[in-house]
């Protein structure tokens, strides 16, 4: 039989956690919707010192923990399985497929966030979380009057840079390319920084250490020359992958990321998005949770008006 309710969040992270807690304390039948163990990418993460609240800092997956355990507390309806599509349905509803059966629903709350781009060599998947990173707000503290480097040519990487070069003694840029894809004002930003060596025409072939990343290997793109250098961490900055191919074309996307307004509703009347999976510039636990907030704000309104229609 299909499961009906006022609303499905669908992401068991800490965004969509948020989300569905809030949205319980409006008054909604809420079901949320995760494929895995809850959490999302902050149970990836080692230690999280730059979320309010833990002065001392917290592991990413005790975080993730207590954020499910709330949700649970509150009466948050969990459901195991993975979302396939959304239909339109009649009565200006919703039907969600999943592994499991279909889901009638009133609103979606899209929470399935987003993974960082992955370089894919020796040593990353092994020293992730002991000098591999890839969010220089949440770890750069750590390298304080260290040496580090940041992969990439673009916006992103160049700003991680930037941030990265007020707190390290010493910089290395990597990029593939003989010129940064980063706006103007970013790359002459970067170049004036002494602190900053880039290294032209580069590409990491291996992140090596025994229990914390010491070198980084290097192949030239033009020649066959190699190199290497000593860093006591690095930031790969290489862009992030939405998870939004389940779709299919429902929803207006940027680079694969849910569009939104400020209230955080899509392109379709009812659905709603939040966290990584959004076009924002800046994916962060605060930022999801932000967003969740005002997602169950946005749906708590829709929803209410939806029934006041129909009285």
């Amino acid at each position: 039989m299909t499961r009906s309710c006022d609303t499905i969040v669908i992401g068991g992270g800490v965004a969509g956690c948020t989300a569905a807690m809030y949205a319980v304390r409006y008054g909604l039948d809420v079901a949320l919707l995760e494929m895995l163990a809850p959490g999302g990418q902050t149970a990836t993460a080692t230690t999280i010192e730059n979320y309010p609240g833990f002065p001392e800092g917290i592991e990413g997956p005790e975080l993730a923990q207590r954020v499910h355990q709330q949700a649970v507390n509150v009466g948050v309806e969990f459901v195991t399985a993975e979302a396939k599509a959304i239909r339109a349905a009649e009565n200006d509803r919703w039907l969600l497929q999943t592994t499991t059966g279909d889901m009638d629903t009133v609103a979606v709350i899209i929470a399935t966030g987003a993974y960082p781009r992955s370089l894919m060599v020796p040593g990353e998947k092994e020293l992730r979380g002991h000098g591999v990173s890839y969010c220089a707000t949440c770890d750069g503290f750590f390298y304080r009057g260290q040496t580090v480097a940041v992969v990439g040519g673009g916006n992103a990487a160049v700003e991680e840079a930037l941030y990265l070069a007020d707190i390290a003694e010493k910089l290395y840029l990597i990029h593939r390319r003989d010129e940064l894809r980063a706006d103007k004002y970013l790359q002459e930003r970067i170049f004036d920084r002494d602190n900053v060596e880039i290294m032209w025409n580069s590409v990491v072939a291996a992140i090596e250490g025994q229990d914390a990343v010491q070198t980084v290997a290097l192949n030239s793109t033009q020649t066959e020359e190699t190199s290497s250098i000593d860093v006591d961490g690095i930031f790969i900055a290489i862009g992030h992958v939405a998870k939004t191919e389940w779709l299919g074309g429902l929803l207006s996307l940027d680079h694969g990321f849910i569009t939104t307004d400020t209230l955080m509703r899509t392109s379709q009347p009812g659905i709603f998005a939040c966290g990584d999976i959004r076009d924002t510039p800046l994916r962060q636990i605060a930022t999801a949770v932000g967003d969740a907030a005002i997602a169950a704000f946005s749906v708590h309104n829709y929803v209410n008006e939806w029934k006041a229609e129909r009285q």
